[in-house]
């Protein structure tokens, strides 16, 4: 059975920084992709970052670009997301996936983690 667990959400101020992290287990993915989305309440979840082991190409949303960073470790499977200069709107529940690189893009992967909280207060 394939879990993925993330860890590292929280209340921050704007400005702050945290980092979240996320293991997956029962599966290897190995040379696949793993990734990040977020839903806030009442929106569409929605694409934040992916890191394709393959090459360790890394790409992100525009919303995103130049404050948040992926990285992880292939052989492990895992996978991080830094988080700096932390906006009110980034305030959401942020999920890790992972799967082929264009499902982990487009959020078609059945392999989700439950989510974990980042509230990011004004």
């Amino acid at each position: 059975q394939v879990q993925l667990v993330e860890s590292g959400g929280g209340l921050v101020q704007a400005g702050g920084s945290l980092r979240l992290s996320c293991a997956a287990s029962g599966r290897t993915f190995y040379n696949y992709a793993m990734g990040w989305f977020r839903q806030a309440p009442g929106k569409e979840r929605e694409f934040v970052a992916a890191i394709r082991w393959s090459g360790g190409d890394t790409y992100y949303a525009d919303s995103v670009k130049g404050r948040f960073t992926i990285s992880g470790d292939n052989a492990k499977n895992t996978v991080n997301l830094q988080m700096n200069s932390l906006k009110t709107e980034d305030t959401a529940a942020y999920y890790c996936l992972a799967d082929t690189f264009a499902r982990v893009l487009a959020g078609t992967t059945s392999y989700w983690g439950r989510g974990t909280q980042v509230t990011v207060s004004s």
